[in-house]
């Protein structure tokens, strides 16, 4: 089983930051990915139109490692106005601390882009067991296990 940890950002150079930190606990290159909206998006057929096809290759990518519908939507979202994913991949000590790091630098909770659940002043999301195709959370990334 694979985990991947994803947290969003409100600016590019946050993310960036997020990336290098991540890749300094040894977390191979190749594992850590950063994720924005593409200024130029090719068309890939006549009927296309890249924004979409940008779009739905995100929410399809989101949902393959576990993230419901509506998480996949917010991200999709959050990317679409400005936003920037951090996806981290490896082992379970990996992936945690990938998503310590991101928490500590202010991950946007998915809650908070989705209106899914209100995200209370002082409350906190508790980690709960870790099952196929689901996530946990505790601050705003979230870890997938797929």
């Amino acid at each position: 089983m694979s985990k991947t940890s994803v947290g969003v950002f409100a600016t590019p150079v946050l993310a960036e930051e997020v990336v290098e930190e991540i890749r300094g606990t040894g977390v191979a290159p190749g594992e850590v990915r950063l994720l924005s909206e593409p200024k130029d998006m090719p068309v890939s057929n006549v009927l296309s139109t890249p924004g979409n096809d940008f779009s739905l290759s995100l929410s399809r990518e989101l949902v393959a490692i576990g993230a419901s519908e509506p998480e996949a939507q917010a991200y999709v979202d959050a990317v679409r106005h400005g936003g920037t994913l951090v996806f981290a991949t490896g082992s379970a000590e990996q992936v945690d601390g990938a998503a310590a790091i991101m928490n500590r630098h202010h991950a946007t909770q998915v809650e908070e882009l989705s209106g899914a659940e209100p995200v209370l002043p002082g409350a906190e999301i508790r980690n709960v067991t870790t099952l196929v195709g689901q996530s946990h959370a505790s601050g705003g990334a979230r870890i997938f296990t797929w």
